[in-house]
């Protein structure tokens, strides 16, 4: 589905989730903008999991709806809204550690050309999916790489290839978890550099605990504690944000919040 011009990439009207009579997500009304880059933050136990298990589909909401691209998608299926234009990577590492770097991205290139379930085809045969995997693999700096298992990458390769197949797809919307959690100093920076390239022309919501991160990534940021949004916007706006301050990141210093 290609995604309209003038709705929001995702909407999130007065969501709510409970378990059982813990309340976790409390009314979060959030709208994210076609191509935008935005950051979600918080504390531990903020909900920030919760909240993109909701977005994805993995948890149903217990009120609220969510919208994608001016389409409800309350209720449907991770499946459903993946082929709606909406693809998710995972805190820990998801990619089929037997299979080679190609065959990992092939697998995400499939559905979206259209290749269902076919006795029929023969995968190796396919060029424009061949053409797309090289692609992506030449974009996530992976292509002479391509013939490895998948098991013996190195880690920041491992999350590298997971952002591939993230985006073979042709996913409009993409949300990342943590995508540098783990990483060195210039492991970190390689991944900055590479989410902003594979992100560009789409809408990128990321949960990241590196701060550095977030101000370097984010046109925006919302800020969640204890299910709530307390604040939104610019980098800069959230730095001077004394409740953000007093929230979350009060451990900031003086010429940090300047940097």
């Amino acid at each position: 589905m290609s995604p309209s011009a003038t709705a929001p990439a995702i909407e999130l009207r007065d969501v709510h989730k409970s378990f059982g009579s813990t309340r976790i997500i409390q009314g979060v009304s959030l709208s994210i903008e076609q191509g935008e880059r935005h950051a979600i933050i918080g504390p531990n136990g903020a909900g920030k999991s919760t909240l993109y298990n909701l977005i994805s589909g993995r948890f149903p909401v217990s009120s609220g709806s969510i919208w994608l691209n001016g389409e409800d998608i309350t209720g449907l299926k991770p499946y459903e809204i993946n082929r709606k234009g909406l693809s998710r990577s995972f805190q820990v590492t998801n990619i089929f550690h037997n299979m080679t770097v190609y065959e990992n991205i092939r697998c995400g290139v499939l559905w979206s050309l259209g290749y269902k379930y076919s006795f029929w085809d023969r995968i190796n045969g396919l060029a424009e999916v061949r053409r797309r995997a090289e692609e992506v693999m030449e974009k996530i700096g992976l292509e002479k790489r391509r013939a490895l298992l998948a098991g013996v990458l190195t880690y920041a390769e491992q999350r590298a290839l997971e952002i591939g197949v993230t985006i073979a797809g042709g996913a409009s919307a993409i949300l990342l978890d943590e995508p540098t959690a783990g990483m060195s100093r210039s492991e970190t920076a390689r991944a900055v550099e590479l989410v902003r390239t594979i992100t560009e022309g789409r809408t990128l919501i990321m949960v990241e605990h590196d701060m550095g991160v977030v101000f370097d990534l984010a046109n925006r940021i919302s800020v969640l504690v204890y299910g709530e949004i307390i604040a939104t916007g610019k980098p800069a706006e959230i730095r001077a944000n004394p409740a953000v301050q007093e929230a979350y990141l009060g451990g900031l210093h003086k010429d940090d919040a300047h940097a």
